[in-house]
C-alpha cells in the first residue's frame, strides 16, 4: 500500500492521525503534511467530535460523497478534507463556516465541470 493509500485509509476510516504520524516514521516516504500539522488536525477532529459532532458527521458525509463521485482526483480527497479540518477553530472561523465551504467543493472542484 502506498503512503497516500494509507493516509486515505486513516482519514476515511476515522483512524487517529497521531497513529498515522507514528506509522509514517517507519517509512521512507514523505507526506503532504508535516507531523505537527497532522497532530493539529487530529486535535481539531477530536475537539469537533466533542463540540459539534453533527458538523463533523456532515463533513465526513461530504468526503464519502466526493469519494463516490470519483472524478479522478483520488489523491486529493483526504488531503482536501484535512485542509478543511485545519481551518476549523482558526481565527474566527466556525465549524459551520468550514462545512459550508467544504460543501461547495461538490459543486466545483469535483463536479466534473
Amino acid at each position: 500500500m502506498t503512503l497516500i493509500e494509507t493516509f486515505t485509509d486513516y482519514v476515511v476510516n476515522k483512524k487517529s492521525l497521531v497513529d498515522y504520524v507514528a506509522f509514517r516514521k517507519t517509512t521512507k516516504e514523505r507526506g503532504e503534511f508535516n507531523d505537527d500539522t497532522l497532530i493539529q488536525a487530529q486535535k481539531n477532529l477530536d475537539k469537533l467530535a466533542l463540540e459539534d459532532k453533527e458538523t463533523l458527521d456532515e463533513m465526513y458525509a461530504i468526503l464519502y460523497d466526493i469519494i463516490k463521485l470519483d472524478k479522478g482526483h483520488f489523491v486529493e480527497y483526504p488531503l482536501d478534507f484535512i485542509r478543511e479540518i485545519l481551518k476549523v477553530y482558526k481565527n474566527k472561523t466556525t465549524p459551520k463556516d468550514i462545512l459550508r465551504s467544504y460543501k461547495d467543493i461538490l459543486n466545483h472542484k469535483y463536479s466534473g465541470a
